[in-house]
């Protein structure tokens, strides 16, 4: 049932107060874009409106119309009642300062990724040596498309195992003018590239999260795709696979850049023997590490023996 907003609270920013103070009522969870109730209801009032995200204030005092009132009415009973994330509540989520569509076939983008593909994966990268970018578990193709965008001569296969998420990864490219370079495709982690040409960049946020952590994830995480964010008891059955096949798969001075979170430890526990390089973040988040070819192929030797199939 539609909650209706208080026929006092007429403009733009009466209903956001009034939005967040919902929020804090019921107890939502922030950690889809925001991290408190100001925001989150900001970041829903101006995506309903069709407004930007970095509205001036002075247009907080605009007043709404009546289909305005009921759509924005709608939308916070959405995400009061069936905890829906803003994102899927709106079509649509922002990464790396761009627009992307999604719904509930793809995780969400929040990735902490974007700090180090604006920077372009400074230090450890030379922009002018990348040709080949993979995206392994690609989703919504975000970090994919970011990637197009932060090396323009740089071909990027966006992968995973979804063929939903493929689809969505397709429609954003195209959207973003880098369809030509951004070649979507199902894929069980690397398995279905061709050999060569050998891969300069692989960048991952695959599913990381521990058999205990998926028993109690807050309700907004249920509308996520399940196999988005689960790996296993410990949290590393994805990432046992993707290490040894990027061992087999970069190409001299490629690197392997990959999110597991708060997972951190566990990874630690999984791969005693491969030193990895932890990233300092300065716009928060954690888990980020950078590993090179030789040290992958070191740690996992026999994988990199392994001879890779042309059609692997």
């Amino acid at each position: 049932m539609t909650a209706p907003i208080p026929e006092d609270l007429l403009t733009i920013g009466d209903t956001i107060r009034w939005a967040a103070t919902r929020f804090e009522t019921a107890g939502v969870f922030y950690g889809h874009g925001t991290d408190n109730a100001i925001d989150e209801a900001a970041a829903l009032v101006l995506g309903v409106l069709r407004l930007p995200p970095d509205l001036h204030a002075v247009y907080f005092a605009c007043r709404l119309t009546p289909e305005e009132r009921q759509a924005l009415a709608v939308a916070v009973v959405d995400r009061v009642e069936n905890r829906r994330p803003v994102p899927y509540i709106l079509g649509r989520a922002w990464f790396c300062g761009l627009e992307f569509c999604v719904d509930e076939r793809v995780l969400i983008p929040r990735s902490p990724l974007a700090e180090l593909i604006e920077s372009g994966f400074q230090p450890w990268v030379n922009a002018d040596r990348v040709h080949r970018v993979v995206d392994v578990g690609t989703g919504s193709g975000c970090i994919a498309v970011a990637c197009a965008l932060a090396f323009p001569e740089a071909r990027v296969d966006a992968l995973d195992i979804d063929p939903s998420a493929v689809s969505m990864t397709a429609y954003n490219a195209r959207a973003h003018g880098v369809s030509e370079r951004v070649c979507a495709q199902p894929s069980d982690l690397l398995e279905a590239l061709p050999a060569v040409p050998a891969i300069d960049l692989i960048v991952s946020n695959p599913p990381y999260v521990d058999a205990q952590a998926m028993a109690s994830l807050p309700p907004e995480f249920r509308h996520e795709p399940r196999d988005a964010l689960a790996a296993g008891p410990d949290g590393m059955d994805t990432m046992r696979r993707l290490l040894p096949q990027a061992a087999r798969r970069l190409g001299e001075g490629g690197i392997l850049v990959a999110e597991v979170g708060h997972g951190a430890s566990a990874f630690e526990r999984a791969f005693p023997d491969l030193p990895v390089i932890w990233v300092d973040l300065d716009r928060g988040g954690a888990g980020v590490f950078v590993v090179d070819a030789d040290t992958l192929r070191q740690a996992f030797p026999e994988a990199a023996k392994e001879p890779v199939n042309q059609l692997d």
